[in-house]
C-alpha cells in the first residue's frame, strides 16, 4: 500500500503548476486591487469595483473579474431583475489567497527604507 504522506512527482509537477500559475494571477496587478476592493467580504455591483480600483478599464475589470470567478476567487451573483442585478463577492478561496499575499504588505512595510537606500544607492551609481 502506497504511502499517503508521500506524494508522486505528478503530484508535484501539478502543484508547481499551481504555484506558478497563483503568483501570475495575483501579480497580475488588477486581480491584487480588486481582492482587496473585495476583502471587508460585502458584496460589491460591478459600477462600485469600478469606482473603488481606479484606473481599470471596463474591459479589463470584466475580463480580471471572469479568470476570478473561473479560478474560484469571486462568487458572482445574478439577481433575476430588470434590469439584472450582478453582485461580486471574495470567495473563501479568495480571501484565504489575500490573506497569503498579505505577508507581502507587512514585508513592503517592513523594509521600505532599506529598498530606497538600496535604490538609491544603485542609481547614484549609475
Amino acid at each position: 500500500m502506497a504511502n499517503p504522506a508521500v506524494t508522486s512527482y505528478a503530484d508535484d509537477a501539478k502543484i508547481d503548476q499551481l504555484v506558478n500559475e497563483t503568483i501570475a494571477r495575483v501579480a497580475d496587478k488588477w486581480t491584487f486591487l480588486l481582492i482587496e476592493a473585495l476583502e471587508d467580504r460585502a458584496p460589491k455591483r460591478f459600477s462600485q469595483l469600478s469606482r473603488e480600483v481606479p484606473g481599470i478599464s471596463q474591459k479589463m475589470l470584466t475580463q480580471t473579474l471572469r479568470r476570478m470567478e473561473r479560478e474560484g476567487l469571486v462568487l458572482r451573483t445574478v439577481f433575476p431583475e430588470v434590469p439584472p442585478r450582478v453582485e461580486y463577492a471574495l470567495s473563501d478561496l479568495g480571501f484565504e489567497l489575500g490573506e497569503a499575499f498579505c505577508g507581502v504588505w507587512h514585508w513592503a512595510e517592513a523594509n521600505i527604507d532599506k529598498i530606497e537606500e538600496a535604490r538609491a544607492s544603485y542609481d547614484a551609481r549609475r
